[in-house]
């Protein structure tokens, strides 16, 4: 139990650091990384480690951007999703889209076995 209540703690701490660095950064910076994140929420890892690491690694890339004055349409490209699905598949851990798949591949493999029984 208190394990577990540690590593929620530590969770916490990690994304409360990940808002503070985006805090800091210039405002069109911090509304691109505002609407990735949402966007992410939405398509990418769950919740827990995978998708702080998502959300520290994309700090991390807005932080090296925005240090060597590159734009956020540079960051993006000119096609936000494309770019955001490309990110989101460097994170497969704990995406509803992964569970499902494996979930159908898993079926059609019992109900394959099944045939030849």
């Amino acid at each position: 139990m208190a394990a577990g209540w540690n590593k929620q703690r530590l969770q916490k701490r990690r994304y409360r650091q990940f808002k503070a660095r985006t805090e800091r950064l210039p405002a069109n910076y911090r509304a691109a990384i505002d609407a990735l994140v949402r966007y992410m929420y939405r398509f990418g890892p769950g919740t827990g480690d995978a998708v702080l690491s998502m959300l520290e690694d994309l700090a991390d890339l807005f932080e090296m951007s925005e240090a060597n004055g590159t734009p956020v349409r540079a960051i993006v490209g000119e096609n936000p999703v494309e770019f955001a699905e490309t990110f989101l598949r460097n994170y497969p851990e704990g995406q509803w889209m992964t569970r499902e798949r494996e979930r159908l591949t898993n079926a059609i493999d019992r109900a394959a076995d099944n045939e030849t029984q």
